[in-house]
């Protein structure tokens, strides 16, 4: 009787012990944890700084924590901008002759539902009117929005639940005669 005593106090030590090892390390999270705290890393393109921020043409094309992919010429359009939705800085997407992307992994809870919101702005106007903006979730194409004329920056919120343990957030955009922007870009677990 008393070694199964002793042995039930050594296996509730540990596991406790592993619990809070577990709980002060951060391995563990619950998803009531997850709720609120932002996933994307540099939402709002503020840490690279501008190169010189009284000349807009001189652009600083670094954005930690996002990914450029696509033709090499409309990627070099993907820049920080000083006209920015809050802060200091925005992006700039400018691409003219091909959709470029930029893109970030999140780490997610399978079965978890999420909120992407982010702000666009665009500054074409008719008659010089040819943009296309696309948002993917996971790989799959979940807004699209064509030839949006001048708007001041705007709000929209796409709500998703996570399929596995890392989800893809995917921005592509052209914009041919002007610029669109972004900004705020922020992906929170929601109950």
């Amino acid at each position: 009787m008393k070694l199964t005593k002793k042995v039930s106090v050594i296996v509730c030590s540990l596991t406790t012990a592993f619990l809070y090892t577990a709980v002060i390390t951060n391995t563990y999270k619950s998803a009531a944890q997850a709720e609120g705290q932002e996933l994307i890393i540099n939402g709002g393109f503020e840490i690279d700084p501008l190169i010189a921020p009284n000349d807009p043409t001189i652009a600083n094309s670094n954005v930690t924590g996002w990914v450029k992919s696509g033709d090499p010429i409309d990627i070099s359009g993907i820049t920080i901008s000083n006209f920015p939705k809050t802060g200091n800085q925005g992006l700039s997407l400018g691409s003219f002759s091909g959709i470029s992307y930029i893109s970030q992994i999140i780490h997610t809870v399978p079965g978890q539902h999420y909120q992407l919101t982010y702000y666009l702005a665009s500054t074409e106007e008719a008659p010089d009117l040819k943009n296309k903006f696309k948002v993917f979730i996971a790989g799959q194409k979940v807004s699209v929005k064509n030839n949006t004329p001048f708007q001041p920056y705007t709000q929209y919120r796409l709500d998703f639940k996570a399929k596995g343990r890392s989800t893809e957030i995917k921005f592509g955009s052209l914009a041919k005669y002007a610029f669109l922007y972004l900004d705020d870009v922020s992906v929170k677990a929601i109950p």
